[in-house]
């Protein structure tokens, strides 16, 4: 495992943070959710002119062909210089990455270009009001027909899938044996008819999550990654991807852990705040190694795998905990005046839940990763996401 940059992931990394200074906007962040969107797929546009998406793609699907560490480089310097999210989050840390192992050569030719200029939009339409992060209980279904699959259900959490061109789907395809039923992983078109899109409001007010409808919508069979029957292990690789390789959250916890410390040094605070924050800068180091073991991973062709789901069980539960001091060092009357920091504390009560919730995490590490037989791990679902 190396936890360095070398030389030239540095001068590569002071490129990028050169550029940032001279590209990232200036102007507010529109506040209504549509334009932001728009501003956001113009941002991403802009930096895919400077060949700054994806630079671990492939140069022939417009990426640079270099490597995780050098994409994870180029997070993290956004992430400093605060420029506007990526809005193809999605498409680029898990669809795109996913069809580069799992897809055919039409799909990575017909889509990786377009996620990274933003052409098109996708988002991830996995969990259901009945499976959120037991994907075993999903009741979607696709059924064969002539060139294609008809697809019957209802998911939920879909974020930006108002929005959205596309859609990567986990529907049922056959019953299986045992506990898992047979799923396909499928690319589907958002704008046809057959899918009903609804906004869920947030306690934030925020409309981010997305409940959709499907009703016979059809999915052709170039649409389909790999073997319909078989879809557990690519949506494995999505998930792995998916709680692995982000280096944002760790730059927006260390950003606000900074003002948490500065503001503890301009007033007294109590020894228990002290000690917690003292705690909180040790969980911070302690997630960067865990980033940069995973970057090693990835480096030597090693997929996240199971073992991911430390990352997100550990940054997850650490960022509660710090917005938590947060609202705490504020005071109630602080919490008026500060409302980012109260939508904060708010919005992150619910990353214990987004991509896989705390109890199934440990459960994946229970049955993948300690091998831990059945009498041993927690009494919650066995077939996990």
């Amino acid at each position: 495992m190396d936890l360095t940059f070398t030389p030239q992931q540095e001068g590569f990394r002071a490129q990028v943070r050169e550029w940032m200074a001279e590209h990232v906007p200036t102007s507010a962040e529109p506040s209504d959710r549509a334009e932001l969107v728009a501003y956001q797929r113009s941002w991403q546009a802009e930096l895919a002119s400077a060949s700054l998406v994806a630079v671990h793609f492939p140069e022939s699907f417009g990426g640079r062909g270099l490597g995780w560490t050098e994409a994870y480089v180029v997070q993290e310097e956004m992430a400093f210089a605060r420029a506007p999210e990526i809005v193809n989050r999605v498409a680029i840390n898990l669809v795109g990455p996913t069809l580069i192992d799992h897809g055919t050569p039409d799909q990575r030719e017909r889509y990786l270009k377009r996620i990274i200029t933003a052409e098109d939009l996708w988002c991830q339409l996995f969990s259901e009001p009945g499976a959120g992060s037991d994907l075993s209980s999903m009741q979607t279904t696709a059924t064969r027909g002539e060139g294609g699959w008809r697809v019957n259900g209802q998911k939920v959490w879909a974020s930006n899938a108002q929005y959205a061109d596309l859609g990567v789907l986990l529907a049922r395809t056959g019953t299986g044996p045992g506990m898992r039923p047979e799923i396909g992983y499928f690319l589907i078109d958002m704008h046809q008819p057959g899918i009903d899109v609804r906004p869920l409001r947030q306690m934030t007010g925020e409309s981010d999550f997305n409940e959709v409808f499907f009703d016979d919508a059809w999915v052709p069979d170039e649409n389909v990654v790999g073997d319909p029957q078989k879809g557990w292990g690519v949506m494995k690789t999505t998930l792995g991807y998916e709680r692995a390789t982000s280096p944002r959250q760790l730059i927006i916890h260390s950003i606000l852990l900074e003002q948490l410390m500065d503001e503890a040094r301009q007033r007294p605070q109590t020894a228990l705040a002290r000690q917690r924050l003292a705690q909180l800068y040790i969980e911070l180091r302690i997630y960067r190694l865990h980033l940069y073991r995973t970057l090693s991973d990835l480096e030597n062709g090693r997929s996240p795998g199971p073992s991911s789901s430390v990352i997100k069980l550990y940054w997850s539960e650490m960022a509660q905990r710090m917005h938590e001091l947060s609202m705490d060092m504020l005071g109630m009357p602080g919490i008026a005046l500060s409302s980012t920091r109260a939508r904060n504390y708010v919005y992150y009560r619910a990353c214990t839940i987004f991509a896989g919730t705390s109890e199934i995490q440990r459960n994946t590490l229970a049955e993948q990763v300690l091998r831990l037989p059945a009498e041993k791990r927690p009494p919650a679902e066995r077939t996990t996401r």
